[in-house]
């Protein structure tokens, strides 16, 4: 059996208290289906299944309902433990969140200067934002707009920059413009929203074109297949820059303009506490502008580091 994560027993807990996939994603700040994959891999993980659900319901199964409290002793115990070595340390760790990027050496920057917590709860940009500014996290690093910034009361630095490319069929790998590229738009917005926002932008400042679509095919295979009947290449999102390729499709970079994606380390206005400040300096320390003020780079007009 494969080890079983506290991140999917605390998943287990949420849709348990719920009995409604919707509503636990929406507390837990994640798409449905992720959450829905996620249950299922740890029924196999376990050998045993959790839920009985149809279209209409869900309910707890007798195995289910005889492993939840373990489950909610186990998190408890993980939660007390942590709060713990705070305690023997001398001081609490930073809790950092992020979407779907963070830097490589985060260890060898951070190690010196506090204990950073990489929290489990993996969520889009703007709900990782709203965390922070709650209370929930101490720093997130990821997209932001001007206004959020500004609605939420925290301010931002540049921590990192993906050049996105695009995804063709064919052999051609030559540079694309990106006026004959298409950008695709997902009518997921709780899970895309900060993607829908840039994206839209995007086609309305450069031409390429939109393409709307339903089944949360921005990465993965169904972006793979939204590729293959695409007559035109198609603009890869951050969450896919690393994604291996089929044989059958293949990566072109796109220029007139380059398109720049940003992220940045987010934090509370007004944040006094040394040890998120010692956080924040190892992190953006040396960073430069990562490319993103070159003359045929392009942002969106309210990105913060325009």
């Amino acid at each position: 059996m494969s080890a079983v994560e506290l991140r999917q027993l605390r998943y287990f807990v949420a849709v348990a208290e719920d009995l409604n996939f919707g509503r636990a994603a929406a507390r837990l700040l994640i798409a449905g289906p992720s959450l829905s994959q996620q249950i299922k891999a740890l029924e196999r993980d376990l050998g045993v299944r959790l839920f009985d659900r149809d279209r209409r319901s869900v309910a707890l199964t007798a195995a289910g309902s005889s492993l939840l409290p373990q489950a909610r002793d186990l998190l408890a115990r993980a939660d007390d433990l942590e709060r713990r070595a705070g305690t023997l340390s001398g001081s609490e760790p930073v809790r950092l969140g992020y979407v779907s990027w963070l830097p490589p050496d985060l260890t060898a920057r951070t190690s010196a200067a506090a204990r950073v917590h990489v929290d489990a709860w993996v969520a889009p940009s703007h709900a990782q934002a709203a965390r922070v500014a709650d209370g929930s996290l101490d720093l997130a690093v990821c997209w932001v707009r001007t206004g959020d910034l500004e609605r939420h009361r925290l301010q931002a630095r540049l921590v990192g920059a993906d050049r996105l490319y695009a995804v063709s069929t064919g052999g051609d790998t030559g540079v694309v413009r990106t006026h004959d590229t298409a950008v695709l738009l997902d009518a997921d917005t709780t899970s895309w929203s900060s993607w829908n926002v840039y994206a839209e932008k995007l086609v309305r400042d450069t031409g390429a074109r939109a393409v709307r679509i339903a089944d949360s095919g921005i990465t993965g295979p169904a972006f793979f297949d939204h590729v293959r009947r695409s007559d035109r290449p198609v603009v890869n999102s951050p969450k896919g820059q690393t994604a291996p390729l089929p044989p059958d499709l293949v990566r072109r970079p796109v220029e007139a303009p380059q398109i720049l994606w940003t992220w940045s380390l987010v934090l509370r206005a007004g944040e006094t506490r040394a040890a998120v400040l010692a956080v924040v300096d190892a992190l953006c320390a040396d960073v430069g502008d990562l490319g993103i003020h070159a003359p045929d780079a392009w942002l969106p007009d309210d990105d913060p580091h325009r």
